[in-house]
């Protein structure tokens, strides 16, 4: 795990899944995949935006050329574990709920929609999405085992 990853990921679980670095906030998922290569694992803190039993998450790799590595390792093995903030007055030692998903790769208007998702809850993504082009990011939906 990288230094960012590794600092995101200790304060989301010291913090009941709040994150305060960058604004992050409530919105962080941290997704648990398996290098399809290395065999190593790995977690990944990601916006995810909750919708019903599933949550929703972007290979944006803030605008990168490339789908992230996280985004393949999901899709060679998407039987995973995501940890997510805990509800309120949930019984947790650390505040923090480990979910059984399986990720399924959004395409056409499914990925189109949940797209416009991201984009009305966080803006930014707009700007990712013009540095990223013509590469079209991936929208991948987490829904509970």
């Amino acid at each position: 795990m990288n230094d960012f990853n590794e600092m995101i990921t200790t304060e989301f679980r010291a913090n009941r899944g709040h994150v305060s670095t960058y604004g992050f906030g409530d919105r962080l998922v941290l997704v648990h995949h398996v290098g399809a290569k290395s065999g190593e694992s790995r977690i990944a803190p990601l916006m995810g935006i909750p919708v019903g039993d599933s949550w929703l998450i972007a290979a944006s790799a803030a605008g990168a050329a490339k789908h992230p590595g996280w985004y393949f390792n999901l899709i060679e093995a998407p039987d995973t574990e995501i940890e997510v903030p805990a509800p309120e007055g949930a019984d947790t030692v650390d505040g923090v709920d480990t979910v059984a998903v399986r990720a399924v790769d959004l395409m056409g208007a499914e990925r189109d929609a949940a797209w416009q998702t991201f984009l009305a809850e966080a803006p930014a993504f707009a700007g990712y999405e013009s540095r990223a082009a013509p590469r079209v990011i991936p929208v991948v939906r987490l829904d509970r085992r």
